[in-house]
């Protein structure tokens, strides 16, 4: 995704920072007094509906929701259709949310939107609410959703396609009727939030389901995958499931250390007697779990050409072999090797481990790890101890909801990982400084946990290069 530049000290970026901003804590119960769609439905009335004039495709899911959307939006581009991608969280900037056919929103744009939208919103500042409890004060991440959604519609584009935050039930993107619905997959994440059981997490997560409206899913678990098929059958939607209406084979690339050598999968579809296949499908983002992710995002692509949306193949393998979505197993170097992940569950952990185990022939292995006070660090820990030489633990600042690393190191040595040992940095720049020290020419370092630290790596690896 193109950059265009960040808002630095700008009275946009200052009204923002003043709203509740629930990516920045890990306490706020997902619940309606919290998370409130007649909030958003006000604030996208004042401004026309800009959701109503938008061909919407609606990504929700635990893991893969964004790198799925993204998948989307680089198949519809490439069919000459100008798309807009909303997605959080950002890495660099945010602007980066509003993209529109690959490229931030430019910062005067950002800037216009705001403008517009700050007095509908100070208006609802000062609304009673019945609700003693509630509030009618839009948060952060509604303002940017509508900021999104009003962007989208004033550029006229052709689609939009729209990432859940967090849930799917109560989520400000859950004002749409889109014209297909994505559920990627069901794991333990947000437990807090969302529940402690995947047939509770399936349930929030399915709650983007509308009538009539046909849902793509991606999730094999049978708890959750049949939570999710009585939703749809009581909402009268066309459910099409992997493993059962599509599917896929995936060959993994080899040696990346020495070469980019893509990764490609093979797509399998059947609808009634008829079969589709799009085989040798490259992909510029690694993994089964990204092949599982295309699978999905192409199987959308079927049912908008079921709609009479002109897609054609060579549009659907050129979205796939060049969408850019970064933090996603990125190589940023070679020699020594660094790959910065933005995992932050078990699950999404394991898939990152399966990548660098079949992918990657590297001498010692370095992990850079730090993550949030709401995550299952000692599972993610678990997973990650035993396939690495060195521990290097540490702390993101660019959001207070980041764990201590001395923590992080606490429950490592009760854990009496395999590790040769583990050091502990107070910052992401000294992260990167016992990283790169202890990294030999034929070493991997890797950089996983939050996207939070995966944007403070980023930087901290940049300002050292430069």
């Amino acid at each position: 995704m193109q950059r265009t530049g960040k808002l630095v000290n700008d009275a946009a970026l200052e009204f923002l920072a003043g709203r509740i901003d629930y990516e920045r804590t890990s306490s706020v119960p997902y619940e309606q007094r919290n998370f409130r769609l007649d909030r958003m439905h006000q604030l996208l009335a004042v401004l026309g509906n800009p959701q109503d004039a938008l061909p919407i495709v609606h990504v929700g899911g635990t893991k893969g929701k964004g790198s799925t959307a993204a998948m989307i939006a680089s198949v519809l581009q490439s069919a000459g259709l100008r798309t807009g991608l909303y997605s959080s969280p950002h890495l660099d900037c945010v602007e980066e949310r509003l993209a529109i056919d690959g490229e931030s929103c430019p910062a005067t744009v950002f800037r216009e939107l705001v403008d517009e939208l700050r007095p509908a919103v100070e208006a609802m500042d000062q609304q009673p609410t019945a609700d003693q409890a509630g509030s009618n004060r839009p948060t952060y991440f509604e303002i940017i959703t509508a900021l999104a959604l009003l962007r989208f519609a004033r550029a006229q584009v052709d689609a939009a396609v729209l990432e859940v935050g967090l849930g799917g039930r109560l989520d400000s993107t859950n004002v749409c009727r889109p014209q297909v619905s994505v559920i990627t997959s069901i794991s333990l994440d947000h437990t807090q939030q969302l529940g402690t059981t995947l047939a509770a997490i399936a349930g929030e997560k399915a709650g983007i389901i509308k009538p009539g409206i046909p849902v793509v899913s991606g999730v094999i678990a049978a708890e959750p995958r049949a939570v999710i098929a009585r939703i749809a059958e009581e909402y009268g939607s066309r459910l099409v499931q992997l493993g059962a209406d599509f599917d896929f084979t995936y060959r993994p690339p080899r040696h990346l250390e020495t070469a980019i050598s893509p990764a490609h999968m093979d797509f399998r579809h059947r609808t009634g007697d008829r079969k589709f296949e799009l085989n040798d499908v490259a992909m510029s983002l690694t993994g089964s779990h990204q092949a599982a992710n295309a699978a999905v995002a192409i199987a959308t692509v079927m049912e908008l050409r079921a709609q009479g949306w002109q897609i054609s193949d060579s549009a659907v393998r050129g979205g796939v072999a060049s969408v850019n979505w970064p933090a996603r197993i990125e190589v940023l170097s070679r020699h020594p090797t660094i790959v910065l992940d933005a995992a932050h569950n078990v699950a999404s952990i394991e898939a990152l481990v399966r990548v660098l185990d079949e992918s990657f022939s590297v001498g010692r292995r370095i992990l850079v790890f730090a993550t949030s006070r709401d995550k299952d660090a000692r599972g993610m820990l678990e997973v990650l101890g035993p396939k690495f030489d060195e521990l290097i633990f540490t702390r993101y600042y660019n959001n207070p909801r980041g764990l201590a690393a001395e923590t992080i190191a606490e429950w490592a040595a009760k854990a009496e990982l395999p590790a040769t040992g583990y050091q502990v940095a107070p910052d992401s720049a000294a992260a990167w400084q016992l990283a790169a020290a202890m990294a030999g020419r034929d070493d991997l370092i890797c950089i996983t946990g939050s996207f939070f630290i995966a944007a403070e790596m980023r930087a901290a690896i940049q300002v050292a290069k430069d």
